[in-house]
């Protein structure tokens, strides 16, 4: 972590996340590397209680001066530079957002979707494929074409769509985040040690609150 970042004292960096110079990570906000690397650039805010999760297909990047609203969640996306996600927003892996490109209150963008330099995905839209169809809330049976060719099960979950589809996403996913009860919590002021400590074996985990990590293996990576 940059020495000029911050991360609020209720925050939580797990695995192999990167802060970039001037960034700030804020109170509530979960930033997890699960089997997947997360990388925030120079000057980016991630605000209270977003999710930012980096997963072993797609890891997280996130270009310089990107801001992500409350309570947003990005999975396994790519975000170039210069860009907005607003509160509540929700994108998910495989997507990228190019630079400038802005994506509004509560609007999601799916699976393996290319967000185009500039485009804005109103409030409460749904944006999906290469590149994004913008889709007005409602109009589901266009939404539903658009889901089917982008593979969501494959993509997120790495099953075919089946019968048995639920059943194999729950268990290989509860089956990999297992692996979170090797995380160890750090004091707080500590978050610029975990870099250099990331090769070495956990210490005893320490009493009291702090900042989660797990460095020596992530739940992503048996999924």
């Amino acid at each position: 972590m940059a020495e000029s970042a911050y991360v609020a004292p209720t925050a939580v960096l797990c695995g192999d996340v990167t802060v970039g110079p001037h960034s700030r990570v804020l109170f509530g906000a979960v930033v997890t590397a699960e089997g997947g690397p997360v990388e925030i650039g120079e000057n980016c805010v991630i605000m209270e209680n977003a999710v930012v999760r980096g997963v072993p297909r797609n890891p997280v990047r996130l270009g310089d001066n990107v801001l992500v609203g409350p309570h947003a969640s990005l999975t396994g996306c790519v975000v170039e530079g210069d860009t907005r996600i607003a509160t509540g927003a929700v994108v998910f892996n495989g997507a990228r957002l190019d630079a400038g490109a802005v994506v509004e209150f509560h609007a999601v963008v799916y699976v393996n979707t290319v967000v185009p330099a500039g485009m804005v995905v109103p409030m409460g839209w749904f944006a999906g494929g290469d590149p994004a169809e913008l889709v007005a809330p409602g109009q589901w049976d266009r939404i539903r074409e658009l889901t089917g060719p982008l593979d969501y099960a494959g993509t997120v979950f790495g099953v075919a769509g089946s019968d048995s589809e639920i059943p194999d996403m729950t268990r290989r996913y509860a089956r990999g985040l297992a692996l979170h009860s090797r995380d160890t919590v750090r004091p707080p002021g500590q978050h610029d040690l975990l870099s250099e400590e990331a090769a070495t074996d956990p210490p005893d985990p320490t009493p009291g609150t702090g900042r989660r990590t797990n460095r020596a293996t992530t739940a992503g990576e048996r999924l």
